[in-house]
C-alpha cells in the first residue's frame, strides 16, 4: 500500500513575506502561515502549492550565467491566448524578464526572475484554459 503524500516546492528567500505575496498574486492564490514564522505556504484553489522559507544567508542564483545552477525552475501553465496578459501581470507584480535565447515571433515559453532571483517560466497551453 502506498502512503498518501503531498508535495510542496520550497523557495529560499531573505524576505519570505514579499516573495510569498508575489507568488500569491501571480498564481491567484492565498498565503498561509503555520507555527514557523519563517515558513509561508502559497496555496491555490486547484491545489498548486509553493512555499517560501527565510534563509538569512540567501544569495540569489546567477542563472542564466553558466557559473551557477538555477537551483529551481517553476513552469506556470497559461492558456495560449492569455500569454500576453499573463506576462503583463507577472511584470506588474515585480518579475524581471530573462532572455535566454533569440526568439522572434510568438513565444510559447517566457522566462523571468522573481523578486528574489528565482527563475520561472510562463508556458503556453493550447486553448483558453490552462487546466
Amino acid at each position: 500500500m502506498t502512503v498518501p503524500k503531498n508535495s510542496v516546492l520550497v523557495l529560499d528567500s531573505a524576505e519570505p513575506e514579499a516573495l510569498a505575496e508575489f507568488y500569491a498574486g501571480l498564481l491567484g492564490a492565498r498565503t498561509r502561515r503555520g507555527t514557523d514564522p519563517d515558513f509561508i505556504e502559497v496555496a491555490g484553489n486547484d491545489g498548486v502549492r509553493v512555499a517560501v522559507r527565510r534563509d538569512h544567508g540567501y544569495a540569489p542564483p546567477s542563472w542564466p550565467r553558466p557559473d551557477d545552477s538555477q537551483q529551481a525552475h517553476l513552469h506556470i501553465l497559461v492558456a495560449e491566448d492569455d500569454m500576453d496578459e499573463a506576462e503583463r501581470e507577472a511584470v506588474s507584480l515585480g518579475a524581471r524578464p530573462v532572455e535566454t535565447r533569440d526568439n522572434s515571433g510568438p513565444r510559447d515559453v517566457r522566462t523571468y526572475a522573481d523578486p528574489a532571483g528565482h527563475s520561472f517560466s510562463l508556458v503556453a497551453r493550447e486553448g483558453r484554459s490552462a487546466m
